[in-house]
């Protein structure tokens, strides 16, 4: 398990991505104080999240002259029944997620599933103008907005949060502008995401529930942040935005700070994903939810992409999905690993293969960045792209919360 992939250098040492010692700690090292900002955002661009308005005309543009892969990535939506007109919310006064001190049930994938209906619907009818699905995506966030008040279960519902919280926020910033949705409706609907997601996933970023700060896997961490980050862009709060970007670079206690979100750099190119000696099925969440925060903020002037302090062979976000790509795209391929601490003293020895294989959406996002704009060389990326491609989105990777962790459709939505 410590060899390197054949095809690079062989077994070698890690090269660290922080002060090891201080991972942990949840102190700020020398290295993370010596971090230059990259910048913040004074004012907010709309369409601004995951896709630009430029990204629209350029779906609309491709899928009507019928190109590929993007009518591929087309069919795939349309094939969602999520993403059908005819679709039915089912809002709930308390979304529950683990277990609540009510003792009601859990029913978190009801918000699953109809944030990812929202999102579908948003897309039919911003790059075709279906009329029909522009309604229902306004209808399903409308229901949500008069019925939810509260996030409730145990730790559990922060994941609730983290996980919709950014996804119904870009079916919003999507439908901005709508005719048919009134300036009161989406005042309320702001209001929503301010109210009940904002607080669980602001208290989940400062607290951690008082634990220490790598008490908490990545995907805790960067899907709350995401989660601030969007419900900043979507109500034009630049203090919100700005509180991500300065978590992200500076002042994070938790594991979404960049000297946390890797583990080990490796001399190959490759950055160990902090969950890799959990499982495979979380690792690979690691890159759809990194990629989203990086692709929100590129979308507000902020290039995170790129962002490399520290100088490694690839910046975090395609060190970890050359990584987990590579692990995950056969059975065959070894990656370098190096034991994990946390600040609880949890070790993890080895990579976990636990899940081994795992598809998930999320890969196109990264690859069309790094290979198709920048012109890098992400073989492993590359090919699990291709793998997945076309990207399907909630419900096409089975009926549990797993197959909304993200929003996917990325053939469509991110092809170049």
């Amino acid at each position: 398990m410590l060899c390197a992939l054949a095809i690079f250098c062989g077994c070698s040492k890690p090269i660290a991505a922080d002060d090891p010692a201080n991972l942990g700690t949840g102190l700020l090292s020398g290295k993370q104080m010596a971090v230059a900002a990259l910048g913040q955002v004074t004012a907010v661009v709309h369409p601004g999240m995951l896709h630009s308005a430029a990204d629209f005309t350029r779906m609309t543009t491709k899928v009507n002259a019928g190109a590929q892969p993007w009518l591929d990535g087309w069919n795939k939506l349309v094939a969602n029944g999520r993403s059908a007109a005819t679709y039915v919310p089912r809002p709930v006064d308390t979304i529950v997620r683990g277990r609540a001190a009510s003792g009601r049930g859990e029913n978190y994938i009801q918000a699953c599933q109809d944030a990812a209906a929202a999102y579908q619907n948003a897309l039919r009818w911003k790059i075709k103008g279906d009329a029909a699905c522009g309604a229902n995506a306004v209808a399903i966030m409308n229901a949500w907005a008069r019925t939810c008040k509260y996030i409730d279960g145990d730790s559990n519902k922060q994941l609730a949060a983290g996980l919709q919280g950014y996804q119904w926020a870009n079916a919003a910033e999507i439908m901005r502008g709508y005719s048919g949705w009134s300036t009161t409706d989406f005042t309320a609907f702001k209001n929503f995401m301010l109210n009940v997601y904002y607080p669980v996933s602001s208290d989940f970023l400062n607290r951690h529930n008082n634990t220490c700060g790598t008490h908490y896997w990545l995907n805790w961490d960067m899907s709350n942040l995401c989660t601030v980050l969007a419900i900043g862009i979507l109500c034009d709060d630049v203090t919100k935005i700005n509180y991500a970007i300065n978590y992200y670079q500076h002042s994070g206690t938790g594991t979404a700070f960049i000297g946390r979100v890797t583990t080990a750099t490796y001399p190959n190119g490759m950055d160990q994903a902090q969950e890799a000696g959990r499982d495979q099925g979380h690792a690979t969440m690691e890159v759809p939810l990194f990629g989203t925060f990086c692709q929100m903020l590129y979308n507000q002037g902020q290039n995170f992409f790129d962002y490399n302090p520290w100088s490694h062979v690839n910046p975090p976000l395609l060190g970890v999905s050359e990584y987990i790509a590579a692990y995950n795209i056969n059975t065959t391929n070894t990656v370098p690993y190096t034991t994990y601490n946390n600040c609880e003293n949890s070790n993890q020895t080895v990579i976990s293969s636990a899940g081994r294989g795992n598809i998930r959406p999320g890969w196109e996002l990264v690859y069309n960045y790094y290979v198709k704009i920048k012109g890098k060389s992400a073989p492993y990326t590359t090919q699990f792209a291709e793998k997945v491609r076309p990207e399907g989105g909630g419900g096409d990777y089975g009926s549990t919360s797993g197959s909304y962790d993200q929003l996917g459709f990325g053939t469509l939505t991110f092809s170049r």
